[in-house]
């Protein structure tokens, strides 16, 4: 669907969490770094005045392909959300996933989670915007990229900055943002990309937000869906961490290859 076209918004949906799984990406499995199907690594690249850090996966088939931005959560970018840019690439994306510690030196040169999220606090909302413009920038300049065809997907703190791309950069063609923080709503209106939101029924501190946004988004004839699993809480797709919810966490990646196959693969 090209960006702007209206379709009728599907209100949010309580999936049970406990729906079956299948095996492989989908239910969290990790795909390795040397995955023959695969090309990964970390990449350093400038953007936005500074020096940036991040990681890229593609697959090792003829491009050009479609590509996503991935946005870490709040504590930088740990192992996990390289290994999110790697099972988008077995799927046929490539993906960029950006440090947006970056001018601090370095997720990995922070001692601990906290200290790493402390810093992160202290960047303006606007420079971390800018940083993943400049990633979207990054991947549209490669030859193995469908300039045209690049979507973004984030995790808490990763699904607020999601939203913020979704109303604020004309070149993103579709998002997933991951129990993320609502936009202004008075931004609602820029929005003209389909947009998939992974909710968590156990996180009422984001799910305060949703009815708003809901509305705004119905009625200004927005393309959406909202889907909210049942017995999963804030950070259930991340397997590394303590709220992981692995049936949530296959129902959403299903949602999300689903989403980007419709809005970034044709």
């Amino acid at each position: 669907m090209a960006c702007g076209v209206e379709a009728t918004p599907v209100p949010p949906t309580a999936i049970p969490a406990t729906a079956a799984a299948p095996p492989g990406p989908q239910a969290g499995v990790r795909v390795a770094e040397n995955d023959p199907r695969i090309q990964a690594g970390p990449v350093e690249f400038q953007g936005n005045g500074a020096s940036l850090k991040g990681y890229l996966s593609r697959p090792t088939g003829p491009g050009p392909h479609p590509a996503v931005l991935v946005i870490h959560e709040n504590r930088g970018l740990l192992p996990h959300f390289p290994d999110v840019t790697r099972r988008l690439a077995v799927e046929g994306y490539a993906a960029l996933a950006i440090d947006m510690l970056s001018r601090e030196g370095g997720t990995g040169t922070f001692a601990d989670t906290g200290a790493a999220r402390d810093a992160l606090r202290k960047i303006s909302r606007d420079q971390i915007v800018g940083d993943a413009d400049a990633g979207v920038a990054y991947l549209q300049a490669q030859d193995f990229v469908r300039r045209e065809r690049v979507g973004v997907m984030g995790f808490c703190f990763g699904g607020s900055i999601t939203w913020l791309l979704a109303v604020r950069n004309p070149e993103i063609r579709a998002a997933v943002p991951f129990y993320g923080s609502a936009p202004p709503l008075e931004e609602v209106p820029n929005l003209n990309i389909p947009v998939l939101g992974i909710y968590a029924a156990e996180d009422q501190r984001i799910g305060a937000g949703v009815p708003d946004l809901e509305a705004a988004l119905k009625g200004l004839g927005k393309t959406y869906k909202f889907r909210t699993f049942e017995g999963a809480n804030h950070a259930f797709f991340n397997d590394t961490g303590g709220r992981y919810h692995p049936e949530a966490a296959g129902g959403a990646w299903r949602e999300t290859l689903a989403w980007f196959e419709t809005y970034l693969m044709s």
